[in-house]
């Protein structure tokens, strides 16, 4: 089965962020400020990267959306990070409405759109774990009946981490936190054109079914900075230094290297 993920990387969309601006040149100085830009590289680097590099399960496609005027110095600097991931395609498209863009993009993306396929969203600073699509592909042999029955179903791993990534290393805390959107796919069945981008993960509940797992931590996502949501970036979660054997966890679960991360993050 066709997976199909999707990052949108400082893409200057028309919606879709929850820090609003009221023009698309505003948009545009707030994702290309060089301060983001350098902090989103470098939680790029460190936390999606390495996981999707890892996976246990190398058929799957990592579609990196950008726009097309993403300036050049990142964008060289994308290409040469990338550079090797044989999943990765960069795809470059004007400012336009957010959900039409996303959607237009994963179902030219189907190879086959008779077909069922499994899509994810992923966001440019959290990982997932190293066996995410391979656990992808359980989860839709284990709904098989349901999935046959529905034209979507939602797939949730509800358990990871919140954690914060700097020149000491990271400090995380194991969370539960159902419908976050990262660890987070969904089912489409053969001969339907709705996406993940159809729906607010949130409240993807409301409107079709949920299979969730939280039997292990399958994310990490990042507090930081420049977190499109306010809950993120105004957390108050206690986070703890990684103990030796959480360091090991995460390079285990996620190729998250607590020195690399020190060593990225501390480069001037």
């Amino acid at each position: 089965m066709q997976v199909i993920g999707l990052c949108r990387f400082s893409y200057p969309a028309v919606g879709g962020f929850q820090v609003e601006h009221e023009t698309i040149e505003d948009r545009r100085r707030y994702l290309y400020d060089p301060a983001r830009l350098d902090e989103r590289f470098r939680l790029f680097e460190t936390t999606t990267l390495p996981c999707f590099k890892e996976q246990t399960d190398q058929d799957y496609q990592f579609l990196i959306v950008i726009g097309e005027c993403l300036p050049k110095p990142a964008l060289d600097r994308l290409h040469d990070l990338t550079a090797g991931i044989k999943q990765v395609q960069i795809i470059a498209r004007e400012p336009a409405r957010h959900r039409r863009v996303m959607k237009q993009i994963l179902n030219d993306a189907r190879t086959d759109a008779a077909k069922p396929c499994l899509q994810f969203r992923h966001d440019d600073d959290d990982a997932v774990s190293v066996d995410f699509v391979e656990r992808l592909r359980l989860a839709a042999e284990d709904g098989k009946g349901l999935m046959e029955r529905s034209k979507t179903v939602a797939i949730d791993y509800n358990q990871g981490f919140l954690a914060r990534f700097g020149a000491g290393g990271i400090q995380a805390a194991q969370v539960f936190r159902p419908l976050l959107g990262v660890g987070f796919a969904m089912h489409v069945r053969g001969g339907c054109e709705q996406t993940i981008m159809n729906f607010a993960h949130h409240r993807i509940g409301n409107f079709i079914p949920v299979i969730s797992y939280p039997d292990a931590p399958m994310w990490v996502r990042t507090l930081n900075q420049f977190n499109d949501s306010p809950h993120a970036r105004n957390s108050t979660t206690q986070l703890s230094a990684l103990t030796p054997e959480q360091q090991g966890e995460f390079i285990a679960r996620f190729a998250i290297d607590h020195d690399a991360v020190r060593r990225v993050h501390s480069v001037e």
